[in-house]
C-alpha cells in the first residue's frame, strides 16, 4: 500500500518560494491502477517525483508498505527504490544500445550476472510483444514500440510499483490504447500497483479505477473514476470534465441560461430528449455543445443546453430533466 500523508513541497526561486504541493494525502491500495490528473502546473509531476523521493518533500511523508521513505538513509532509499520504477513521455531509451541491452541496463546496475540479465530481458521483451525486436535499436522502432521497450526495462528489477508520467502523451490514440492495454495486462500478470500521471481524461477513463484531481498543488477531488467523472463536485473537476462550460467565449445573452445535462447510463429514447422536453413542457432549448455516446442502448456523456427565458423557465427545464433516471442536470454560470 502507498500512503501519502500531509505532503507538501516548496521550491525556493529567485523571485520567492513556490508551493508546488500543499498538504496532499492519498491512499493507494496494492494492485490499483490509480490516476492523478490535472492541468499543466497542477503539481502532478512534482507529486510523482516525491513518491519515489527524487524530490524530497518539504513536509509530510510517503509510506510504502508501512516504510517511511523520508526517514531512510541514502543507501536504504536506493534499496527501497528497487520496488519503484517509472516510464516517461519521451521513453528515455539509450540510443546506442539495442532493445535487449536497454532492458538489461538496470540489471547491470544491480549487479545481476549477464546470463541472468539476458534471460530476464528476453522474457520481458516477449511479455511486451517485442521478442523479434531484441537486436533492433530505438531509432528503428515506432513510438509505441519504444514505449514497450521502456516498459520492459522498467519491469526488469521485479518492481512492485510502476509510475507512468504522461507515458502516452506523445502517442496517437490507437497506440495509446495498445499501451494502456499492455499496462493493464502487466498489472494483472505481475500484481503491480500502477500510478498514472496524465492531463488526458480519456487515459484515466480507460484504465484507472480511482482518480485524484490536482489543482494548484492541492487535491481538489478524489474517488472512483465513474463517480468523479459522472458527477464532479469541485470546480477544478468540472473544468476538466466539462471544458465547454468554462470556455471564455461562452457568455450568456440577456435572459439566456446554460444547463449542463450529464448522461450516466440513461436509456436511449427514440425521441431526442430536447425535442421531448419541447413537446412535453413547451420549453425550447438549443444545444451549445455535446459529447455523448451510446453503449448497449444507454447514453453516456454530457451536453450543454441554452434556454432563453426567465429563471422560472430554466428551473422548470432542470426539474424536467432530473425526473429522467440516470440523468443529472444543473444550471451553470461559466462567467460567475
Amino acid at each position: 500500500m502507498i500512503e501519502i500523508k500531509n505532503l507538501s513541497k516548496t521550491f525556493t526561486t529567485k523571485s520567492g518560494d513556490v508551493e508546488a504541493l500543499k498538504n496532499i494525502s492519498l491512499t493507494i491500495p496494492d494492485g490499483e491502477i490509480y490516476g492523478i490528473i490535472g492541468m499543466s502546473g497542477a503539481g502532478k509531476s512534482t507529486l510523482v517525483r516525491c513518491i519515489n523521493m527524487l524530490e524530497r518533500p518539504t513536509e509530510g511523508s510517503v509510506l510504502i508498505d508501512g516504510v517511511n521513505l523520508s526517514e531512510l538513509s541514502e543507501a536504504q532509499l536506493r534499496q527501497e527504490r528497487q520496488k519503484i520504477t517509472m516510464i516517461f513521455q519521451d521513453f528515455n531509451l539509450l540510443m546506442q544500445r539495442n532493445c535487449l541491452k536497454n532492458v538489461c541496463f538496470p540489471l547491470e546496475l544491480a549487479g545481476v550476472k549477464k546470463s541472468e540479465a539476458v534471460a530476464r530481458a528476453t522474457e520481458l521483451l516477449d511479455i511486451v510483444g517485442l521478442a523479434d525486436k531484441a537486436k533492433n535499436y530505438p531509432a528503428q522502432l515506432s513510438g509505441g514500440q519504444q514505449q514497450r521497450v521502456a516498459i520492459a526495462r522498467a519491469l526488469a528489477t521485479h518492481p512492485k510499483i510502476l509510475l507512468c508520467d504522461e507515458a502516452t502523451s506523445a502517442l496517437d490514440p490507437q497506440t495509446t490504447h495498445s499501451i494502456l492495454s499492455l499496462i493493464r495486462d502487466v498489472r494483472d500478470k505481475l500484481g503491480l500497483t500502477v500510478i498514472v500521471i496524465t492531463h488526458q481524461m480519456s487515459v484515466v477513463e480507460e484504465i484507472c479505477g480511482r482518480v485524484a484531481i490536482l489543482n494548484g498543488g492541492e487535491v481538489a477531488e478524489e474517488g472512483p473514476v465513474n463517480e468523479v467523472f459522472s458527477a464532479p463536485k469541485s470546480e477544478a473537476a468540472k473544468r476538466l470534465v466539462y471544458p465547454d462550460s468554462y470556455s471564455e467565449t461562452l457568455a450568456p445573452t440577456p435572459g439566456e441560461h446554460f444547463i449542463r445535462v450529464v448522461y450516466n447510463g440513461a436509456e436511449v429514447s427514440k425521441t431526442p430528449l430536447i425535442a421531448q422536453m419541447a413537446m412535453d413542457r413547451n420549453i425550447p432549448a438549443s444545444i451549445r455543445s455535446a459529447s455523448t455516446r451510446s453503449i448497449g442502448g444507454k447514453a453516456y456523456g454530457n451536453m450543454l443546453l441554452s434556454v432563453t427565458g426567465d429563471e422560472a423557465l430554466a428551473n422548470e427545464a432542470i426539474s424536467y430533466l432530473r425526473e429522467i433516471p440516470d440523468i443529472i442536470a444543473e444550471e451553470v454560470r461559466p462567467n460567475a
